[in-house]
C-alpha cells in the first residue's frame, strides 16, 4: 500500500524541503514554497533492460546533424541554425501579445504543407480561436490538426495515433498529469510534463515547439531546470506598441546563440525583414542633434542602428542616468570618462540614451557612438546622421580600442550609402579596400569628437 507524504517545493527554483520555510534557501525568495503531495511506492522493482536502450558503439550511431526541417521562414531558420533538427525540443518565451503563437502557427502551417501532419495542442485557446488566427495568417491546410487539451496522458495518446512530423504545445504551464496533486504550472507538473514530451520527441524523432510564459521581470517562468531540459531556448523581444520584433536564441545545442531574427508585425502576421539596417534607419533625418548611427554584429549579420541622446540640466540635484537598449553600467563608464578626460560637466545634467527600433545592443562596438551622441546633445552640435557612422570601444584611459569584424560593418555602411566612418586607428590597415566611403582613424576620444564638425 502506498504511503502518502508531502513535501514543499519552491515555485521559482524547484528547491525541495521537508517542511515549510518562509524564505527559499535556493533562490532567497520569500513565500515561494508550496506543499505538494507525493506517493512513495514500496517494493520498487528494478527496471528491465529494453533492447533499444542498450549501449552502442559511437561509430555505429547515425548522426542526425543534417536532418533538419525547413520551416520556410528564413529568419527562424537562421536563429535555429539552419532549420529544426528532428527530435529537438525548442522552448519559445516572450511577453503576452508579443507574437509567439503567431510565429509558431505560421511555421506549423508551412511545415504541414511540405512535410505532413502537424499537431497543434492549445491549453489556452479553443479550436475556433486558433482557426480564426490561421485564417488571418493564411495558414489553413488539411495537414494541420488542432486540439484544445491540457492532460498530458491524453496528448500522448493523440501523438501515438497520429504520428505527426511536428508538434506545437501552447503553453507548457497549462499541462498537467492526474497522478500529481499539484496545480498546473507548478514545478512538479512542469518538470513531469516536459520530461514526457522530451521522451516522446527523442524516441520518435519528432521536433517540438513549446511555448512558455515569462515573469514580470522578463525571465522564463517556472523552474530553472526547464532551460536545461530543452535543446533550444528562443526569446521574442519587442514592445507590443511597436511593429518590430526580435527573435533571439538564448540556448542552442544545434547552432550558434549569436544570430537574431527580425520581424515586422502586420495584419497578416509576422513578416520577415531581409534588411534590418534599412528598417532601423528608415526614420533617420539628414541632420540631427544628439543622434548618431552606430554598428554592431549579430552572428553573421551586421546591423546599423541609430542611437539618440538627450542631455538636460538636472533640477533635483541627483542627475538621472537612463539607458534603453544598452547596458546602464556601460553608460555610466562612458560618462565617467567624458567627465575625467574631457572635463564635461555631466554631473549637473540628466543623461538619457535610447536605441531606436527597440533593439538591445550588446558588446562594446557602440561606446564611441554613445559618447558622440552625448557630446552632440550637450554642446548643441548637429551631426550629419545620414552620412556618418561611428564605431569604437572606449577604454578607461579615453583611448579608442580596436573592434572585431569591422570590415563587415563598414561594408554594410558603404552599401547603405554612408559617406564617412570614424573607426579606431588600429583597424585602419584592414580597411584599405574601401574606396566609396571615407574612413577616418582616431586614437582617442578627443580626436573622435573633433572630427564631428568636419564631416
Amino acid at each position: 500500500m502506498a504511503k502518502t507524504k508531502s513535501k514543499f517545493l519552491c515555485q521559482q527554483c524547484g528547491y525541495e524541503s521537508p517542511k515549510w520555510l518562509g524564505r527559499c534557501p535556493g533562490c532567497n525568495q520569500w513565500g515561494t514554497l508550496e506543499e505538494e503531495l507525493i506517493n512513495k511506492k514500496e517494493n520498487k522493482r528494478s527496471p528491465s533492460i529494453v533492447g533499444k536502450t542498450r549501449p552502442q558503439p559511437i561509430q555505429s550511431i547515425k548522426s542526425s546533424a543534417h536532418e533538419r526541417y525547413d520551416t520556410q521562414n528564413e529568419e527562424l531558420n537562421r536563429v535555429l541554425g539552419g532549420g529544426m533538427v528532428k527530435g529537438s525540443l525548442t522552448l519559445i518565451s516572450g511577453e503576452p501579445g508579443i507574437g509567439k503563437s503567431t510565429l509558431i502557427l505560421q511555421a506549423g502551417g508551412k511545415i504541414a504543407e511540405k512535410y505532413g501532419k502537424v499537431l497543434y495542442v492549445s491549453g489556452e485557446e479553443s479550436e475556433e480561436q486558433i482557426k480564426m488566427r490561421a485564417e488571418r495568417l493564411n495558414a489553413l491546410t488539411d495537414e494541420l490538426y488542432v486540439v484544445s487539451e491540457t492532460n498530458i496522458d491524453t496528448i500522448e495518446k493523440y501523438i501515438e495515433e497520429m504520428s505527426p512530423v511536428f508538434i506545437i504545445i501552447d503553453s507548457v504551464q497549462t499541462l498537467y498529469r492526474e497522478e500529481l496533486t499539484s496545480a498546473p504550472g507548478s514545478v512538479s507538473q512542469v518538470k513531469e510534463c516536459v520530461n514526457n514530451l522530451m521522451r516522446i520527441g527523442k524516441s520518435s524523432h519528432i521536433p517540438m515547439f513549446i511555448v512558455a510564459h515569462v515573469t514580470k521581470q522578463g525571465d522564463l517562468a517556472g523552474p530553472r531546470v526547464l532551460e536545461h531540459m530543452v535543446d533550444t531556448v528562443l526569446h521574442f523581444e519587442g514592445e507590443r506598441t511597436q511593429e518590430f520584433r526580435i527573435l533571439r536564441a538564448l540556448k542552442n545545442r544545434f547552432g550558434t546563440t549569436s544570430e537574431i531574427g527580425v520581424y515586422e508585425m502586420k495584419q497578416e502576421g509576422l513578416v520577415e525583414v531581409a534588411n534590418p539596417s534599412a528598417m532601423f534607419l528608415e526614420s533617420l533625418t539628414e541632420e540631427s542633434e544628439g543622434a548618431v548611427v552606430v554598428a554592431t554584429v549579430e552572428g553573421t549579420r551586421p546591423l546599423l542602428v541609430e542611437i539618440q541622446a538627450l542631455v538636460t540640466p538636472s533640477n533635483t540635484g541627483f542627475p538621472r542616468r537612463t539607458a534603453v537598449g544598452i547596458d546602464l553600467n556601460r553608460l555610466n563608464l562612458i560618462i565617467a570618462v567624458l567627465e575625467k578626460k574631457l572635463g564635461l560637466p555631466l554631473m549637473n545634467y540628466d543623461v538619457y540614451i535610447n536605441v531606436v527600433g527597440g533593439l538591445k545592443l550588446e558588446g562594446t562596438f557602440t561606446d564611441l557612438g554613445v559618447a558622440t551622441a552625448i557630446y552632440s546633445s550637450l554642446k548643441g552640435i548637429t551631426i550629419a546622421t545620414r552620412k556618418l557612422l561611428v564605431i569604437g570601444e572606449i577604454s578607461l584611459t579615453a583611448d579608442i580600442r580596436p573592434v572585431l569584424q569591422l570590415e563587415k560593418m563598414v561594408k554594410e555602411a558603404e552599401k547603405m550609402g554612408f559617406a564617412a566612418c570614424i573607426v579606431p586607428e588600429k583597424n585602419i590597415s584592414k580597411l584599405i579596400q574601401f574606396k566609396k566611403i571615407a574612413v577616418k582613424g582616431v586614437n582617442n576620444i578627443k580626436e573622435a569628437l573633433g572630427c564631428i564638425g568636419n564631416i
